[in-house]
Parts: structure tokens; C-alpha cells; sequence
């Protein structure tokens, strides 16, 4: 399947986004909502992919089938009998190919125009246009379609993308992947004169002479030589799933990994264009095939990426959207987005301080492949095996308690977390889980709540005398069996014994390494995980003295590279 050939990137990225420090959690947001995908449509619907509406008043959606049928959910929740729309016949065999999206002109109320995107018999890619009359639910006439553009196959068929969105500006956006069995040996992501890998951006109101579009002015590329006129964005691999904001239009698009990460990305719409995702230089935040590869500052890196495996990650991300529903006003300004393979889903959402609150739901349905949003804002989801989803949350909310605090200290022969909680009621447990890679964990034991709506105070010993660094959670479980994980925060002995990173308020362009260890490297990252430093030490040891460049202020985290492992230290760089 398209969506399994994937995977992604560094514990730096999750670490910034998660843990404010070293070793302890000052304070918490308010705890996510508890996501549920309650089934609207169960039967009638062969391996659908999409969900889309119409915009036309009617609050129907519309369900893309990979087999080439689209069909009419109407606004009670009903399936509708027959197809809205049967290609089956334009359609190559294969799991990763068919009909893939749909998109509707903005006006199509008016002028009844939409859009599909596909792979030929010949395993191109092709955006035709076809002609409905507005308000009626089909079929259409096949002979009323028109090919807008048809992207040539550079491989038997892997990778093929396929998200069609119409952005605020009335143009029509659509990204593709990579088109590589595995690996981009041949770079097409980062080939100009392909549009694979890319995101193309078309004002397709041209509906009277062939091509059918043209290229908007100001598409970021239409004075570059060395880059199609007709790409927007660049560097993808298998964007399986993009949306934009409906409330400020801002990009959020979720890319398939190749064989260890899945990444999600953000941009402002604004900055969305003339950018480089980076891939194959990099899968997420690690790098790939760096050989021949610009600078890191060319390439824009994700906001979060998940390994792969099946407690914390999963193996093949699916993109969501911004919950912008009335409701349900819990879930209010989530991003949502789930794991084909594991059935776990993401909230991400602003932290009001440049960075991102993330949190994990475990046990949610797999094979979820796509999300749509109905006219009036209510989030969908879709499984390949064929159920249509409602994602809500009920009425009780988040879970009912409040972290406070968390903290982590290590001591003669054991490790000693402490946490504060407030406003307790039903929990059942919590589970305190440990590791030493940062993404495999395990329980270290478990401890009964008070269930007092007063402040509670918990500790627990965990034995272990021989360890290097460790990352510890708690997992937090109600008595209705839902649950929710605390920040991350990690023990590390080598920054408390040997290494020394100051000041961590940063007022000019000096920084010190104080290690009686030899250091090899520094660099400094920014919050959303990107390198913006890197200095070699050659191994020196004692007080090392460093001049960093003139940097943004802001918080960044400095990475002390030692033969044996890294130290992290977060400064804030304030020179004003």
C-alpha cells in the first residue's frame, strides 16, 4: 500500500517539542481531549481514500474510492445508492494506484466544474476536469472531462501523493511524492525540471482553450531556470495528506517516511511557497543522502516526527486538519492525524510561546487513510477497509486531572520521580514508564490516585543504579479505560557530573563548555529542530570558549557531542 512504504527522523525533534528541561516539568497545559471515531457509514464503501465537500450548501460529502467510484454521504449521515462518479475504467490495477483525490471549484455552485486526480493506465499522473449540474447527485456524463495536466510515470507506480486543495488565493494546489520504489536514488524530489516530489500550484479558470490553466505570477519559481513554473514547494516524499487551516489558511502536511521516521510539517501560508522539504537530504530532522545537498538552512524541517513502532509511533502517518467544528469546543484549534499501521493519533496545537503542546491517544482504529472536514466544520476520518468515522470527543472532556509538576532526580542505587497533580476524580492508575533510547518504553510500575480534587503529591522509586541517561514518562489512565501521557523528562548523569553548558542566557555571542570529558562537537538547534550551528572541538576538554553567530533570540538548545553520548542544554539567546 502507498501509505505502508514509509518513515522518519531524530529524538531531537520530539525532545524539543516535549520537555521544556532537562529534568523537570514546571507546569502543564490543560490536558488534550479524549478523541472518538464513532462510524457514520460501515457498508457500501470499496477502499475509499477521500472526503471532501462540495461547498455548495448542501453539506454533502464526498467519499473518493480508489476503485475509481465516488460516492454521496448525504447531510442526515446517509449513504446514497449509485456513484456520483465511475472511472473505474480510466484506472491502472495495483494498491497504489487509482483514483486518489478530488477536489471542487470554489464556485461550483456556480459553474459545477470539479477536479480529479488519478493515474492513467499508463501509471501517469493526470488532473482531469469534468462537469456536473450543481445540486444534483450524479452520475456524470465522462464526456464532459477535459485533462488539465498529466505528469509523466518515472517508475512503475510508487509514491504518487495525490491531495488536491483549492487555497484561499482560487488556485488549485495538489502534491505529489517522490515516484520512487524507496530511496529517491534518482533525486527526483529535489529534480527541478520534475514535478514529482513536488507542490504544484495552477489557476485553473481557464475553462475554454487547452491547457485548460496557467501559472499564477507570483508562483515562487517562474523566474528560476532550473525549476518548473508550475511547482509551488519542493523536497517531498509521500505527502500522504495535507490540508489547510480553514480559519487562517496556514499548511499543514504530513509526509510518508522511508524506512525509521514520520514527520508532520507547518507552514504559515504566507511562507508556504519556495520552500524545500528536504527530502532525500533528510528524512525529517536525520539526515538521509546528504551528497550533493545544499546547506541545512535551505531546507525547512517538521514541527514533530514520530518513530517507528507501535507504542509510541507507527509506520505510515496520515495527515488530518485543524479542528475548526463548533460542536465541540475541546477539540477547538487541534491538529489531528493518526498512524495507518498502529491506530495512534496526534493533537498538536500551538504552546503560545513559539512551540507546540503534542500529545498521544493510543488504541484508535487503523487503516484510517484520509480526513475531510463537511461544509459547516465537522472533522471525518475514512478506513480503507470502508468505514466512514465522525471524530469527536464526549462529553466529559479531557481527563480529569491537572499535572502540575514532574520532576525526575537520581540518587544512590535509584531514580526518584516526583509529580503534583490537582483536581483528580475516576482515575484508575498511574503508570510510570521508562527508556533509554527515548522511544522504546517500558513500565517501571504503577501508582493509585487520591482522586481528591485538592493537590496531590506522588513519588516513586525506581531501582536502577547503572544507567547513562534515561527518559521517563507517566501514562494516565481513567476507570473508563482512556488515557493520556505527561511531558518527557529525561535523567542524563553525564551533564550533571562532567559537562557544563553556560550561560544559558546568552546576552552577547559568547558560550562555554565546561567538560573534563574531551568534546568532539556543539550545535545549536532551534525549537522546531533545525541545526543553525554547528561548531568541531577536535576533542578538546577544560573550559572550552565558543563565538556563535549572530542568531534570532529566542530559546535553542545546545547539543555537546561526547565519544560516548550527547548532553543537551536549553539557553535562551536575548541580546536586546
Amino acid at each position: 500500500m502507498y501509505i505502508l512504504k514509509t518513515v522518519k527522523k531524530n529524538l531531537i525533534a520530539i525532545l524539543l517539542t516535549a520537555a521544556t528541561s532537562l529534568c523537570s516539568l514546571p507546569g502543564a497545559a490543560q490536558s488534550p481531549p479524549f478523541l472518538l471515531f464513532t462510524p457514520v457509514v460501515t457498508s457500501g464503501l470499496i477502499s475509499p481514500l477521500d472526503i471532501i465537500n462540495a461547498g455548495d450548501g448542501t453539506n454533502r460529502l464526498f467519499i473518493v474510492g480508489r476503485t475509481g467510484r465516488v460516492k454521496i454521504v448525504s447531510a442526515a449521515g446517509v449513504l446514497l445508492p449509485g456513484d456520483f462518479l465511475d472511472v473505474h475504467t480510466m484506472l491502472p490495477p495495483g494498491d497504489e494506484n487509482g483514483l486518489l483525490s478530488m477536489a471542487f471549484h470554489p464556485n461550483y455552485a456556480t459553474n459545477g466544474y470539479f477536479f480529479i486526480y488519478y493515474l492513467t493506465t499508463n501509471f501517469d499522473i493526470r488532473i482531469t476536469r469534468f462537469f456536473c449540474t450543481p445540486g444534483t447527485n450524479g452520475p456524470v456524463n465522462l464526456n464532459t472531462g477535459v485533462d488539465i495536466i498529466t505528469i509523466p510515470a518515472v517508475s512503475v507506480s510508487y509514491h504518487n501523493g495525490g491531495k488536491m486543495n483549492f487555497g484561499p488565493d482560487g488556485n488549485l494546489y495538489f502534491a505529489v511524492g517522490d515516484g520512487s520504489p524507496g530511496g529517491d536514488p534518482n533525486n527526483h524530489a529535489q529534480d527541478g525540471n520534475l514535478l514529482w516530489g513536488k507542490m504544484m500550484r495552477l489557476n485553473v479558470d481557464n475553462f475554454s482553450t487547452p491547457p485548460y490553466y496557467t501559472i499564477p505570477s507570483d508562483n515562487p519559481y517562474v523566474n528560476d531556470p532550473a525549476i518548473r513554473d508550475e511547482i509551488f514547494a519542493m523536497g517531498l516524499r509521500n505527502p500522504w495528506r495535507w490540508s489547510f487551516d480553514r480559519l487562517n489558511h496556514n499548511v499543514w502536511l504530513a509526509d510518508v517516511g522511508e524506512g525509521a521516521w514520520e514527520e508532520i510539517n507547518y507552514r504559515p501560508f504566507a511562507t508556504s511557497g519556495g520552500i524545500n522539504y528536504g527530502w532525500r537530504c533528510y528524512e525529517g530532522t536525520h539526515d538521509f543522502v546528504t551528497a550533493g545537498c545544499l546547506a541545512q538552512s535551505n531546507y525547512v524541517f517538521p514541527i514533530f516526527e514520530y518513530p517507528h513502532n507501535s507504542s509510541t509511533g507507527g509506520y505510515s502517518v496520515t495527515g488530518g486538519h485543524v479542528y475548526r467544528g463548533t460542536e465541540f469546543s475541546a477539540m477547538y484549534g487541534y491538529y489531528i492525524c493518526s498512524d495507518y499501521v498502529s491506530g495512534n493519533a496526534w493533537l498538536i496545537k500551538p504552546n503560545g510561546s513559539g512551540g507546540w503542546n503534542i500529545s498521544i491517544q493510543n488504541a484508535l482504529p487503523t487503516s484510517i487513510v484520509g480526513y475531510g472536514e463537511s461544509e459547516s466544520g465537522v472533522l471525518y476520518a475514512v478506513a480503507l477497509t470502508g468505514t466512514l468515522y465522525k471524530v469527536t470527543t464526549n462529553s466529559s472532556g479531557p481527563l480529569p486531572v491537572t499535572l502540575l509538576q514532574f520532576t525526575a532526580k537520581a540518587l544512590t542505587g535509584y531514580n526518584e520521580l516526583r509529580w503534583k497533580t490537582t483536581n483528580e476524580q475516576n482515575l484508575s492508575y498511574y503508570e510510570i514508564q521508562f527508556s533509554a533510547d527515548g522511544v522504546n518504553y517500558t513500565s517501571a510500575g504503577r501508582i493509585n490516585p487520591a482522586n481528591t480534587p485538592s493537590e496531590n503529591n506522588y513519588s516513586f522509586q525506581h531501582a536502577i543504579s547503572t544507567f547513562t541517561k534515561l527518559f521517563y514518562k507517566i501514562k494516565i489512565v481513567d476507570k473508563d479505560s482512556r488515557s493520556t501521557f505527561s511531558d518527557v523528562v529525561v535523567l542524563d548523569k553525564k551533564q550533571v557530573t562532567s559537562v557544563k553548558v553556560y550561560p544559558t542566557l546568552i546576552m552577547d555571542n559568547r558560550l562555554y563548555i565546561s567538560s573534563d570529558k574531551p568534546v568532539e562537537e556543539m550545535s545549536i538547534f532551534s525549537t522546531d529542530g533545525r541545526k543553525v550551528f554547528q561548531n568541531p572541538l577536535n576533542n578538546l576538554s577544560g573550559t572550552i570558549n565558543i563565538s556563535i553567530p549572530l542568531l534570532q533570540d529566542g530559546f535553542y538548545i545546545v547539543q555537546v557531542k561526547l565519544k560516548d553520548g550527547y548532553v543537551n542544554e536549553k539557553v535562551l539567546i536575548q541580546r536586546k
